[in-house]
Order: structure tokens, then C-alpha cells, then sequence
């Protein structure tokens, strides 16, 4: 079976065999989505992600349950109701798909007025996956929905989650921002640089101890060396999963990002995730993300592209001045954030996942290649223009 791989820089072509990735996913219906024979289960992705074939196609008709193919967008198909009239519908009881559709929903729906118009008691729980799940984001589905709002966390590499919430054997509460606790035969751990487990709440590379389980990835199509290079050098002995995270005192696992959107300004190594969640508790802010980019005297700054609700009016200045206070007054005068544009959309994949490597390639004016994964690339230009017209990055001095 071949999977190809994300937008995040690495080795296309990801195999697994087919018996043992079905054998995962027949156990992760059960024992993570807590779904059976006739129940209806709904993965709103594109078909051809992993999430697409995996639980979409392959682990909701090898357990018996009715499977929904959906094409289209939360928003304006026709309106931010979409979700709820597909699950009133065909009487969704799991619900699984990218926290992004839902900030996209927020902003053009923030009091989930349209929710009022459907019977959706029949969801019983709502799965998150693809970005990690903003507290703000969280919260508001949990209020809305007053069901379960898991966010889980796996990637295209490992072809089934890798932490979750296990409805299906013991459901323990939810913690926002948490993807909750490894799933059975991954052995999570967080290291340092010394390749040493790291002590709760220190943050590290979280990776999954060797023998991996079944359904993961064995090999790289063609060029098994680069498989070796790029996910077993890193830590010896273990799978390098690229993402940066942490445990709690009681074993909740948080993945911050990946690893490379760490960045060091002026000697400070601090996580755009953690300035991510403050800019996105802002009531204004639908959706948002912050990027590293080159800077001439400190190395790298923090820049804020922001996604606004409809109906906000507050000027870019003022949103900017409340936004450099939030993260001043909860990480410290040494972020340095203090750069922020407003922009109409930003660029994903089909998965909803963020861009943000390439937002930090066009704000440094270096070269790249659209990855045939992003959803519409008309937003690169975008982006670009409104990078420009701020005067952000080396891209608008080059140009000014």
C-alpha cells in the first residue's frame, strides 16, 4: 500500500502492509471512536489524504458502519450550517475532521446561530485531528455541542492515531489543548537534546519508541536510506516524529507544533504555538497563525497573519496594539511580537492544514515549489500582497 506523504518537507512515497494497517484501523474504530456495525461514522477529508482512505473508505466499511463521502466546504456551501444539516441528515453518531473547518465556521457564525436550525442529537462525540485544536476553538465547540470535543493526534506516517481520548475502552475528561494519552502500542516519549526523557511540563521532541506497531509506515518507496535518515537518526532508537510537545503531570500529552516552527529571537528559543494560542483567545481573532521569519538583528521575529470574524470593527492598529500586549504580558517582553496583518484566508492543504513553512518562504523572499497538496494556490499571491503592502519581511525590503 502507498501513501503519499504531507506538505511538511518530507519523503514521499510512505508504505505499510495492508494486513496490519487494517487490523489498526479495525482496532481504532472500536477502541478509539467507540463506533460498531450500522452506526454512522463521517470523516470529512479529501479522499485522497491519509485520513480520506484510512477513515473514510477502509476502517468504517471493514467494521460495518455507513461510511459519507462529502464534498465541499464548511462555509458558503451554502453557509456555515453544512456540518449540521449533513449530520441531521444521515444521523452522523462520530463526527471527524480538522479543527480549521470549524474556526472557518466560528468566524462567520461566532454564536452558531445556524446550529438552532438542525437536531443533531444523534453526534455523540466530535473527533479533531490534522491542526492542533486552539483552547478558544475547543472551548466554543464544547459549549455549543456539550458533547465530547477529542483532539487527537496522528500523522500521515503513522496511518492511525497516536494519541487519543479511548472512548471505546475508558473515556477519561478532556483537556483542552491535550491530544489526551498515547493509544496502545505507541510508547510515547518526549526527549532533549541528549536524547533523555524530558520531566513533566518541559517541552521536547516527541517521539515513539522502536518497534513501531502496526499500520505505520515500514519503508520510503525506492530509497529506504532516506527513510533511515530522516526518522530514525534524530534520537537513536526511536521513530522522530517532527512535532515539539510535552507531558503533564498526569500523563496528558500536548503536541505545540513542529519542531521547526520553534524559533530563536536573540538568543530566546520560543513556540509560535504558544503565541498562536494567545492571539486566538482574542475575541476578534477567527483563526490565525505566527511565523518565524529572518531578521537582520535578531535572528528571527514572530509574525501574526490574522483571520478576522465577520462583523468585527476594530481597526488593524488597535487589533495589533491588544494582540502585542497579550503575548507581552503571558510570554514576556523578549518575544518580540509585535507584527501582525490581517488577511482574507490562509494557505492550507485540502487537510486544512496551515502553511506555514511556505508563509515563511515567501516572507523571506526564498524560493519554493507549491506543494500539490495546498487547496488553492491563488492564496500565495495573497498572502504575498499583504506581506508587502505591511512592509513585513525581506521579501518587501528586496522589493522596496
Amino acid at each position: 500500500m502507498l501513501y503519499t506523504s504531507g506538505t511538511t518537507g518530507k519523503p514521499k512515497g510512505v508504505v505499510r502492509d495492508n494486513g496490519g494497517h487494517a487490523v489498526a484501523l479495525r482496532y481504532s474504530m472500536q477502541a478509539i471512536y467507540d463506533v460498531g456495525p450500522g452506526d454512522v461514522f463521517w470523516a470529512a477529508s479529501d479522499v485522497g489524504w491519509v485520513v480520506g482512505h484510512s477513515y473514510i473508505v477502509y476502517a468504517p466499511l471493514i467494521t460495518g458502519c455507513t461510511t459519507i463521502l462529502f464534498e465541499g466546504k464548511p462555509v458558503r456551501t451554502p453557509d456555515a450550517g453544512t456540518f449540521w444539516r449533513v449530520i441531521e441528515e444521515h444521523q452522523v453518531k462520530v463526527f471527524f475532521t480538522a479543527p480549521t473547518g470549524f474556526r472557518a465556521m466560528r468566524k462567520e457564525d461566532p454564536e452558531s446561530l445556524l446550529l438552532r436550525d438542525y437536531d443533531i442529537s444523534c453526534l455523540q462525540a466530535l473527533f479533531v485531528a490534522g491542526e492542533r485544536t486552539d483552547p478558544p476553538t475547543y472551548h466554543w465547540l464544547c459549549d455549543i455541542l456539550n458533547i465530547p470535543v477529542i483532539d487527537h493526534w496522528w500523522q500521515t506516517e503513522t496511518g492511525w492515531p497516536v494519541a487519543a481520548n479511548l472512548r471505546g475502552v475508558e473515556p477519561r475528561p478532556t483537556l483542552a489543548g491535550s491530544a489526551s494519552f498515547p493509544v496502545p502500542g505507541f510508547e510515547v516519549q518526549v526527549l532533549g537534546s541528549d536524547h533523555e526523557p524530558l520531566a513533566a511540563e518541559e517541552e521536547g521532541d516527541v517521539v515513539i519508541r522502536l518497534p513501531l506497531p502496526p499500520g505505520c509506515m515500514s519503508t520510503v518507496w525506492g530509497d529506504h536510506q532516506r527513510y533511515l535518515d530522516a526518522y530514525m537518526e534524530q534520537h537513536p532508537g526511536y521513530y522522530h516524529t517532527g512535532d515539539g510537545g510535552y507531558f503533564d503531570a498526569d500523563g496528558y500529552l500536548y503536541i505545540m507544533g513542529r519542531t521547526d516552527d520553534v524559533i530563536n529571537v536573540a538568543g530566546h528559543r520560543l513556540s509560535t504555538g504558544e503565541m498562536e494560542e494567545i492571539v486566538a483567545a482574542h475575541p476578534a481573532i477567527a483563526e490565525c497563525a505566527v511565523v518565524g521569519i529572518e531578521d537582520r538583528d535578531k535572528g528571527q521575529l514572530p509574525v501574526g497573519l490574522l483571520i478576522l470574524k465577520d462583523g468585527v470593527q476594530l481597526s488593524a492598529a488597535q487589533l495589533e496594539a491588544e494582540l502585542v500586549a497579550m503575548v507581552r504580558q503571558a510570554i514576556g517582553a523578549f518575544a518580540n511580537f509585535k507584527q501582525t496583518v490581517v488577511v482574507s484566508r490562509l494557505p492550507k492543504t485540502r487537510s486544512g492544514k496551515i502553511l506555514r513553512q511556505i508563509i515563511r518562504k515567501i516572507a523571506d523572499d526564498k524560493p519554493f515549489d507549491p506543494p500539490a497538496t495546498i487547496d488553492d494556490p491563488s492564496v500565495l499571491v495573497e498572502i504575498r500582497e499583504a506581506l508587502m503592502t505591511a512592509g513585513i519581511g525581506q521579501m518587501a525590503e528586496t522589493q522596496g
